[in-house]
């Protein structure tokens, strides 16, 4: 069983440390796409990615400081610091629980195709759907075409369960060819519940993914029928609305955080 996760724009390279990071598996991949985006103008770069004037500086730097052979790079898991990281929180995972997860866990990526959690990664920025030409074609989709599905193939075949446990986003696992991918998928989504509704938002699914992810490295979960206990944080399996390969949790919406702090 694997677990997928998205990456995150927001990175931290401060303070990060794992013994032997690891290479991530499509580097020579990756080194190709760098090619491309090494060449990029800032304006480009504004226009592609929708970004202000300073974070295209920013990652017009980046691109042109990429370095395939660079081993100076921080663990995937580690560095990356949006919302499902900080539900993931794997900064404070002990070290068994890091080394399982690399077997468990992998996060899509736009530049690196698929990382595991100790994969040394530089500073980068590329959602997985930015429209860029490659002599693949004219999206990431396009470039990586199904590389992704082939190294979660390779990774699954000494699993007991051939299942995807899909905690992405949209927008990463469509670069998952479903036609090569030989496995189970399953998808899971979280609802907070208020006045008798319940829908998803999307500031507490990021985190509530991530959750996930710790509570099945953590319990070293590799059943997918297990999955049901899943009970961080006040969610609870909601049997009446989840089905064969879709998954679905709920709570109650918790109070605005300025709400709470009155309280």
């Amino acid at each position: 069983m694997l677990v997928l996760l998205s990456p995150a724009k927001l990175m931290n390279f401060d303070d990060v440390a794992t013994p032997a990071p690891t290479q991530p598996e499509l580097l020579d991949r990756a080194a190709t796409l760098s090619k491309t985006t090494r060449n990029l103008t800032k304006a480009k770069i504004r226009e592609m990615m929708h970004l202000s004037d300073d974070l295209a500086q920013l990652n017009y730097e980046r691109f042109r400081a990429f370095d395939p052979e660079n081993t100076d790079g921080k663990p995937a898991a580690l560095t990356f610091a949006g919302d499902v990281y900080r539900g993931l929180d794997a900064n404070s995972l002990d070290a068994d629980s890091l080394n399982w997860s690399q077997d468990h866990v992998r996060i899509l990526s736009g530049l690196y195709g698929i990382l595991r959690p100790s994969d040394r990664i530089q500073p980068y920025r590329l959602e997985m759907g930015t429209r860029i030409k490659t002599r693949r074609g004219e999206t990431l989709y396009d470039y990586w075409g199904n590389d992704i599905a082939k190294a979660l193939n390779s990774a699954l075949e000494t699993s007991p369960t051939r299942t995807i446990v899909n905690l992405a986003s949209n927008e990463y696992f469509k670069a998952v060819d479903k036609k090569t991918l030989d496995a189970d998928i399953v998808d899971v989504a979280f609802k907070e519940e208020k006045d008798g509704k319940s829908r998803p938002l999307f500031m507490f699914t990021k985190q509530a993914r991530g959750k996930m992810a710790r509570w099945i490295i953590e319990n070293r979960i590799v059943d997918p029928a297990q999955l049901n206990a899943f009970d961080v944080d006040g969610y609870r399996f909601d049997p009446a609305a989840s089905s064969e390969g879709k998954l679905e949790f709920s709570r109650p919406q918790p109070a605005p955080k300025a709400a709470q702090k009155a309280a």
